[in-house]
């Protein structure tokens, strides 16, 4: 099968089909979608060498349960032991053990065919597109903050951020019925969140008093802005994964008794139902596509100004 390869440097390369374990399916993969994680893998983050992707959806080919073969389908991309405390207790994200679907000692999306437990896997809904259903993944991580954070009407939010995931956030945040103030750079992006109040970066003050702010720059520079925008006692969710480090001032989170949540991965059933109902339609964040054979220059198209999401179909 063709599949694109991280090897120091991303190639795309013919490689023989995955094997497929017990209690795992074939998925032959639809489309796939390129997150700034991919390109932070290109970079060096997190060590990983092999197929690059976790982004998809795709319909099953083969799996000992005959039930999951015919279906469309999106996959969680943490696959956990199984047998650890923290597999056990439901937490398969946080496994000491675990491999990560295209970052982490397992092969991911960006080929014709994906292996997963099928314990990983979601069905898509019918009425649910194949470019929205793509988006599951990032949606889901957007989800999450509400999982950890209450969010009501009472809450006003900033989301710092106006790439892929900043702006899937205010959206996920919004359906919470919470007020939500996005915050980027890029005027055209920020337009595409219709009913959302938007400030670009230029014209905004932090002025302190944000109940919470969501830190999804893509920058490590990001979090300094998060404190001067978050009020004392309030909570600052970091959604950044970059390959670079910085220094850090954590002085103002013991002054003003910030919390500070690490948020990564989360609920694929409340992102497939925001995409069933309408509620969020990501479609717009489309940018660009290409197919497989083209993979090498899709990774350089996401990495360009004004670009969001990029998919590849294989």
């Amino acid at each position: 099968m063709r599949a694109i390869v991280f090897d120091g440097a991303p190639a795309v390369v013919e490689r023989e089909e995955p094997e497929v374990k017990p209690g795992e399916a074939l998925v032959r993969v639809r489309v796939a979608g390129i997150c700034n994680t991919d390109l932070e893998v290109c970079k060096g983050y997190m060590g990983f060498r092999g197929v690059l992707g976790h982004e998809f959806v795709g319909t099953v080919e083969s799996a000992a349960d005959a039930r999951w073969i015919g279906k469309r389908v999106v996959g969680e991309i943490n696959c956990g032991c199984g047998e650890c405390e923290a597999c056990r207790a439901g937490d398969s994200r946080h496994c000491a053990n675990r491999t990560v679907l295209g970052i982490l000692r397992h092969d991911g999306a960006f080929a014709e065919h994906v292996v997963l437990p099928t314990r990983n896997l979601h069905e898509v809904p019918g009425t649910v597109p194949d470019e929205a259903a793509v988006f599951t993944e990032p949606l889901a991580a957007a989800c999450e903050i509400g999982t950890q954070v209450a969010l009501d009407p009472s809450k006003r939010v900033v989301v710092l951020g106006d790439g892929k995931l900043g702006l899937l956030i205010a959206m996920a945040v919004r359906a919470t019925g919470a007020r939500v103030l996005a915050v980027g750079k890029h005027a055209d992006k920020l337009a595409l969140l219709q009913g959302i109040e938007t400030m670009l970066l230029a014209d905004w003050r932090p002025d302190g008093t944000a109940d919470v702010v969501v830190e999804a720059t893509g920058s490590s520079a990001g979090l300094d802005l998060a404190l001067q925008a978050v009020r004392p006692r309030g909570t600052v969710v970091l959604k950044t994964t970059v390959a670079d480090q910085r220094p850090m001032n954590l002085a103002p989170i013991v002054i003003k008794e910030i919390t500070v949540v690490g948020s990564r991965c989360g609920p694929f059933p409340t992102a497939l139902d925001l995409l069933r109902t309408g509620a969020v339609d990501p479609r717009p964040l489309v940018t660009d596509r290409f197919p497989l054979d083209h993979g090498v220059r899709a990774l350089q198209r996401a990495t360009e100004p004004g670009v969001l999401k990029v998919l590849l179909t294989p």
